[in-house]
């Protein structure tokens, strides 16, 4: 498949993924979703390691794993941590909040992984990236006033606090997929597949406290967009590491791509679940797209 073409695969894909969690959480108990959907993707993944591990040679690359120290799984079971940390937020914040809303503000995530890079990494910016960046705060402000028709007020609503947390953590797990991807040397599949896995022993606890009734909480609904948050964000997953690995793909430009999944979760927003407001948020939605073109044209030139 061309890089571009899978790229706008993935970015459907994970649109997809956006709405099955919106679905999934939507006065649902947001706990029992984060641990079955992560019990789906480290299923998936625990399948593959087992006939890689029985059958050597007779998994593609792209799934198959490498063995680990107890340094390496140390360093994955990390980044499972900081995910963990990401989602509840984020999850937390989708329950409330319309996907219109929370979908924009977390296609803002390589926005604030460049600002970590400058902060921890020392990189430099230039005009591109400082229009860029300027472009998607100020959509980020339109949004806001956007999100008033609807009752949300951005600056003391605990949703958004949530949301904007979460987005924040996930531009530092950014980071550190650099760290572990380049510097530390870990394979696409190994980080994916444990990363999932230890993902689903970061939930087990929770999700046991939350079946005792060791605090007040929601009651649980099973739905079948549960397994489609795993099987979305998998093939998601796979499709843009599969655009990476062409070599004459542009990781700026597949990471940029990737993100107009803020188009079909902000389509799909308005018209499953009836979310209002659509034609007053879509500026904010398109200027937070157009930031992300802009902090990645330097790598283009």
């Amino acid at each position: 498949m061309n890089w571009i073409l899978a790229s706008l695969v993935a970015a459907l894909f994970l649109g997809f993924y956006e709405l099955c969690t919106k679905h999934s959480v939507r006065e649902n108990a947001v706990l029992p979703v984060l641990f079955l959907s992560s019990v789906c993707s480290a299923t998936v993944w625990t399948g593959l390691m087992l006939v890689g591990s029985l059958a050597p040679g007779a998994l593609p690359a792209a799934l198959t794993t490498s063995p680990l120290d107890g340094w390496g799984h140390l360093q994955l079971a990390g980044k499972s941590a900081l995910v963990a940390t990401s989602w509840m937020f984020t999850y937390f914040a989708m329950k409330h909040l319309p996907v219109s809303i929370t979908s924009p503000i977390r296609a803002t995530g390589p926005v604030w992984t460049i600002f970590g890079a400058v902060a921890v990494l020392g990189e430099r910016l230039n005009v591109w990236e400082w229009l860029g960046i300027a472009t998607t705060l100020a959509s980020f402000v339109g949004l806001s006033f956007a999100g008033r028709g609807e009752g949300i007020r951005f600056h003391r609503d605990r949703s958004i606090a949530y949301m904007i947390a979460g987005t924040l953590l996930g531009a530092v797990s950014a980071l550190y997929d650099k760290y572990l991807l380049g510097a530390a040397g870990f394979s696409v599949p190994t980080v994916q597949a444990w990363f999932s896995v230890y993902l689903a022993v970061f939930f087990l606890p929770l999700a046991i406290g939350w079946k005792r009734r060791w605090w007040p909480r929601n009651d649980f609904h099973w739905r079948w967009s549960i397994p489609g948050i795993a099987a979305m964000l998998l093939i998601s997953d796979y499709i843009y590491f599969g655009a990476l690995q062409n070599p004459e793909a542009r990781v700026a430009l597949v990471s940029s791509l990737r993100r107009g999944s803020t188009l079909v979760a902000f389509s799909g927003g308005l018209w499953l679940f009836g979310e209002k407001n659509g034609l007053r948020k879509l500026p904010a939605v398109l200027g937070v797209l157009a930031g992300i073109v802009l902090t990645v044209l330097k790598h283009q030139r």
